[in-house]
């Protein structure tokens, strides 16, 4: 796990250098969070169970799930905003389950942004502090070097109706983090913006981690978003976690069919284990190719580490790592190939997407390709064609 150390020497938001005590500090500050069997219920209904993670110092990690899935519930709990049923929640080394969200010295933007519609920008920055009793002449000069850090100083006496959505994201970010917290918390802060300025400002939000050191935790059901903030994501589904890792390994390898399901067009095979052999290109000893035989498709090698022959398992391949080629193809009996009709072209932009249906099954696939590369293809809407991948690319999940 990878983040930046900062000595005071930070950029702004447009690039520009800055020499900031504000920024030095934060970084000093900056700890973990770790959650130790933590469950919420309210009555009857789990809303998370038995949840353990450790997320490092200084990372930025985003918990990545679809609507009901507990993430938001897990954030509350770490801010203090709901009390923990059972387990134990920490911030650095303080247990927190009873301390209320002022004292666990965390700050809290949210989806709304929450901000003060009478104040202007510098005394929605300002309100903090005030409420902590910080004398003015810090006040003042703290809030100066946060206004400078995300680069609205020249809107410090606008009032927030007079911004861009982008703009009142920042004076949110600016008012958390003008108090200097360990750890800031960040609730879907981007949903409400359109898709060119949500990648403007989860550029900007990533840059300002990086020069705080600090450790940021977000809630997110936007894959792209924890792929482009993330040093550790982790992936929920039904109140517990499902998978953690890199953005890289939770996209590559993903660890059950319900992530291999929601990160990506990933095309999903159910079938029964029967045969598992060494992996004799790998150095990684426990690397094995899993041999599946899925009903009516015939058989799929792919790579894993845990199988049983005999076993109901499933495999994923990307979209992205099939072959396409039309029908027949050139050898018939040879492993992970698939006969499918072309259902439909998408048009995408970058990339084109095709969607098929399984002549054995009649079940639905998927194929991506660059829209240029596609452009060379001969195959339309209706037509057989035959899809096949490579063993490395075909991913083996026991879950």
């Amino acid at each position: 796990m990878t983040h930046s150390s900062v000595s005071g020497t930070s950029l702004d938001v447009s690039g520009r250098s800055l020499t900031s005590p504000l920024v030095e500090s934060i970084a000093a500050n900056a700890v973990g969070v770790t959650l130790r069997g933590v469950t919420k219920k309210y009555g009857a209904v789990t809303a998370v169970e038995n949840i353990d993670l450790e997320i490092p110092a200084g990372s930025y990690c985003c918990l990545l799930g679809p609507s009901g899935c507990g993430k938001t519930t897990t954030l509350r709990m770490i801010a203090g905003h709901e009390d923990v049923t059972y387990g134990e929640v920490r911030i650095g080394d303080r247990i927190v389950n009873d301390l209320p969200p002022a004292q666990r010295n965390t700050a809290m933007v949210f989806q709304s942004y929450a901000l003060f519609p009478h104040k202007t920008v510098w005394q929605n920055v300002e309100f903090g502090l005030k409420m902590r009793g910080i004398e003015r002449a810090e006040r003042a000069q703290r809030v100066n070097e946060m206004l400078e850090i995300v680069g609205l100083s020249k809107f410090a006496h606008r009032k927030p109706q007079m911004l861009s959505g982008g703009q009142q994201q920042r004076v949110a970010l600016a008012r958390a983090l003008v108090t200097r917290p360990q750890v800031l918390l960040l609730d879907e802060p981007l949903s409400a913006l359109d898709e060119n300025l949500r990648v403007k400002t989860r550029g900007e939000l990533r840059k300002l981690q990086k020069q705080f050191g600090m450790t940021f935790v977000q809630v997110t059901h936007a894959q792209d978003e924890a792929f482009a903030l993330s040093d550790q994501i982790v992936v929920m589904d039904q109140g517990k976690i499902d998978q953690i890792g890199t953005p890289d390994e939770i996209f590559n390898t993903p660890a059950s069919r319900f992530v291999a399901r929601f990160v990506g067009d990933n095309n999903l095979f159910v079938g029964k284990v029967t045969g598992v052999v060494p992996d004799a290109s790998r150095t990684d000893a426990s690397r094995t190719i899993v041999r599946l035989e899925v009903d009516r498709l015939g058989t799929f090698l792919c790579r894993g580490q845990v199988a049983e022959v005999g076993m109901t398992a499933a495999c994923c391949v990307r979209s992205d790592r099939m072959s396409l080629t039309p029908y027949p193809p050139t050898d018939a009996s040879a492993p992970n190939q698939l006969t499918a009709r072309i259902s439909s072209i998408e048009f995408t932009g970058y990339i084109t997407r095709i969607m098929l249906l399984s002549e054995a099954t009649g079940e639905e696939l998927v194929y991506k390709a660059r829209t240029h590369d596609w452009a060379a293809h001969s195959v339309q809407e209706g037509q057989l064609v035959s899809l096949s991948w490579a063993t490395e690319d075909c991913i083996f999940l026991p879950n």
